[in-house]
């Protein structure tokens, strides 16, 4: 049998790890008869590590209060929405990789829509509206800001994103707090959702060089007539060109300048198997690199492993209308990515570089999130739960 000492580091590292990071930052304080703190974080863990509800981690594990016990814990522990998002940022960085601090990085900020099919718990502004997708034009949004290092994102802070607030708000609220980590920028990959005029004068006022997606807009061409604005643009070959965008601000229109970067996409077509081509446009601003170098660059923003899949692969499910209580749980998703990311820091050869190599084999996403349910079903007696309890039927089958 293998010793500790043979392991770079271990299940219960792992958990120690995730649960330290929440539990600091988070400072969630209960005292009941049937639930802790510590049981309440245990089950907050398990929940995301499943990608489960609240309520199904509590009937599978043995020894774990009931659902209802686990909710009363989180009305009365949790803090208003603004203080819960100052400490879930306090614990996104709780181990910030040092690699991070030695050199001017690029900056990915993500906005990013969970679509959702009810109603407001208080107000109209909880419900972010936007384009349809997924059956519904109502959704909870989430604004983020993150580290892109050599194909990895590190994520440095989350905010919600009500409904009507301008994106501008929203973007100077998360660099302040990029500013206050130290972490240098070297210039910002942004959503296409910030491609406006209010968001692109104030990056050039500030000097924060960026590349965004340009959305096309403009006359289509018809007979007689040709495409104006950025469609006239999009039929030129590769390179760069001058273009005035306008916009409104406050109900006054405005104008600025910007640079408009046409690459080309080569690709095999799904359905009939051909080579195509499609042209890509990006606003950019402050970064001097070729036409192919912005689209591989402004591709790297995804990351190896995206990190929104991954958040999707950590947050806990959930029907509940309080917006807070789903800050959390998608905050929780992020901390866990954080937390991955961390430890491949932590086991990187030449950590101390300016590049240090990282090696995703030896664990992945997935892979830590069983771990780490793994042990939280161990210390909430997962192997003693046998089938599905009589009382338990009875309650769900009374009513039919």
């Amino acid at each position: 049998m293998r010793s500790q000492q043979d392991y770079i580091v271990t299940k219960n590292e792992v958990h120690g790890y995730a649960n330290d990071w929440l539990a600091r930052s988070l400072k969630l304080e209960y005292k009941g008869t049937k639930c802790t703190a510590s049981t309440l974080f245990e089950i907050l863990l398990i929940a995301a590590a499943r990608m489960t509800s609240v309520f199904a981690v509590c009937r599978d594990l043995a020894d774990a209060p009931c659902d209802q016990t686990i909710r009363n814990a989180l009305d009365s522990s949790l803090p208003d929405i603004s203080e819960l998002e100052r400490r879930l940022n306090r614990s996104l960085v709780t181990e910030l990789p040092k690699a991070l601090f030695r050199k001017r990085r690029r900056i990915a900020v993500d906005l990013t829509l969970i679509p959702y099919h009810g109603q407001p718990l208080e107000h109209e502004k909880e419900i972010y509206r936007s384009a349809p997708k997924s059956g519904t034009t109502h959704f909870h949004a989430y604004a983020t800001v993150a580290v892109v290092h050599k194909g990895h994102r590190y994520t440095l802070a989350l905010t919600p994103v009500e409904h009507g607030e301008k994106l501008k708000a929203v973007l100077q609220r998360l660099l302040v707090i990029v500013r206050r980590r130290q972490v240098k920028i070297r210039f910002l990959l942004l959503d296409k959702e910030f491609f406006n005029v209010e968001v692109m004068s104030y990056l050039k006022r500030a000097g924060h060089g960026f590349i965004i997606p340009a959305v096309v807009r403009g006359r289509k061409p018809k007979r007689g007539k040709q495409a104006t604005g950025l469609r006239a643009i999009q039929k030129k070959k590769n390179g760069y060109y001058r273009y005035r965008h306008q916009g409104k601000i406050d109900g006054k229109t405005r104008r600025t300048q910007l640079t408009i970067c046409v690459a080309s996409k080569r690709y095999t077509h799904k359905k009939s198997g051909k080579r195509r081509t499609k042209k890509l446009m990006y606003a950019v601003w402050k970064v001097r690199l070729t036409p192919k170098e912005i689209r591989e660059t402004y591709r790297t923003r995804f990351g190896i492993e995206t990190s929104y899949r991954q958040m999707n692969e950590a947050r806990i499910k959930t029907c509940t209308r309080d917006p807070a209580l789903r800050l959390l749980f998608v905050g929780i998703a992020l901390v866990l990515r954080n937390v991955w990311v961390w430890l491949h820091f932590k086991m990187a050869k030449g950590k101390w570089s300016d590049q240090p190599q990282l090696f995703l084999k030896l664990l992945r996403f997935r892979e830590m999130l069983l771990w780490i349910s793994q042990v939280v079903g161990k210390h909430l007696g997962a192997d003693r739960k046998q089938g599905i309890e009589y009382e338990a039927y009875q309650r769900l089958t009374e009513n039919y």
